[in-house]
């Protein structure tokens, strides 16, 4: 009798295969594993459709023969080179005949192969209990500051110091604002989003301070999960304080692209018409016309992004009142790493006042 095979038992083996198909496989994934389909975008139509309009013989008859094809390839090529103490552990969507028949042909073989019970449907279900039980644990200092203050950048050089730091922005590939879309770089699936989170706060030392930057309850397209937002609005805050004008050269240097996309950033002005008016949206789109990025960052900045930041964080994030505040004049490199320097001390100081 196979020994059942659960999700906590994952990293015991050498090689996780996901069988698959491709565009299952690019929807979300167990992290680190490896896609060998048994039957590809293609063929699992063809399956599924003689499945429902001929019948259950007919589609593993015709399915049979692709996977056998599949498998065949796979031992030739993505499996040629692996010895025979090879360990792989291979899923697919409820740990059933997919992942079923490639673990059988690879025990033929020899590989001490095994099939992850509940296929991904397990590993989704593990996710949400990950996120559900580990978010409202998470010792979190919530950086927070008005636009343009580098509060990425700042929990970069915090993770160079050896800090621990949730870049939550990084796992959604999205800067978090109306023009925070990354150029040719499309957001995860929220699925893919959520099993990034899970694997990173999975990790995490909880005796020490995870550094986070203040999120509203979206990332572009993506959802924070609810017990996540809940313990940001609830930890300690920690603002940094920076002069406009360095705040402004910061983003013109971080968002020069913008520069390159006048069209695409036209139109994601158009959606602040009903806070600012067709006026005003007209001239701002009229400095994208004209390639004026540093009167048209200035606009945003005092009449759009600033006004919104003094209204939402006192009233989100319960413990503003008592946060740590951090000033700094520059932030050129050098300027940020003396502020993520800065900000290890005060977070120290406030702890140590705090255990004492």
């Amino acid at each position: 009798m196979k020994p059942v095979v659960r999700i906590e038992d994952r990293h015991a083996f050498d090689t996780i295969i996901d069988a698959r198909t491709p565009a299952e496989f690019e929807i979300d994934h167990i992290p680190g594993a490896i896609n060998c389909p048994v039957l590809d975008n293609e063929e699992r139509r063809i399956v599924g459709t003689l499945y429902k309009q001929v019948g259950a013989f007919e589609a593993r008859r015709v399915g049979g023969a692709m996977v056998a094809a599949n498998l065949a390839r796979h031992l030739r090529e993505s499996f040629a080179d692996r010895p025979q103490g090879w360990r792989p552990l291979v899923y697919c969507w409820r740990g059933g005949l997919r992942s079923g028949s490639m673990t059988t042909w690879m025990r033929m073989v020899g590989w001490d192969a095994q099939q992850l019970a509940g296929g991904y449907k397990s590993w989704r279900r593990h996710v949400i209990e990950v996120i559900e039980t580990r978010a409202p644990q998470l010792p979190l200092v919530v950086i927070c500051g008005a636009t343009g203050s580098g509060k990425t950048r700042v929990l970069h050089e915090l993770a160079a110091l050896g800090e621990q730091v949730l870049d939550l922005e990084g796992l959604a590939r999205h800067k978090g604002s109306l023009l925070g879309a990354l150029p040719n770089v499309p957001q995860p699936s929220q699925t893919a989003f959520e099993t990034a989170l899970a694997d990173a706060i999975e990790r995490l030392d909880l005796s020490r301070p995870l550094y986070v930057e203040g999120e509203g309850a979206r990332i572009g397209q993506l959802n924070l999960p609810v017990p996540l937002v809940t313990r940001m609005r609830d930890s300690e805050c920690l603002e940094t304080q920076v002069p406009l004008a360095a705040r402004l050269d910061f983003l013109l240097h971080d968002y020069a692209y913008l520069g390159d996309r006048p069209e695409w950033l036209a139109n994601q002005l158009e959606r602040l018409k009903p806070l600012h008016g067709k006026t005003t949206i007209g001239a701002w789109q009229d400095m994208v016309k004209a390639g004026d990025l540093p009167h048209l960052f200035a606009e945003l900045a005092t009449r759009h992004y600033d006004p919104s930041y003094a209204r939402s964080h006192g009233k989100h994030f319960h413990k503003w009142e008592d946060r740590v505040v951090v000033t700094a004049e520059s932030l050129s490199p050098e300027g940020i790493k003396a502020l993520a320097k800065t900000i290890v001390e005060r977070v120290d100081a406030r702890i140590g006042l705090v255990s004492s």
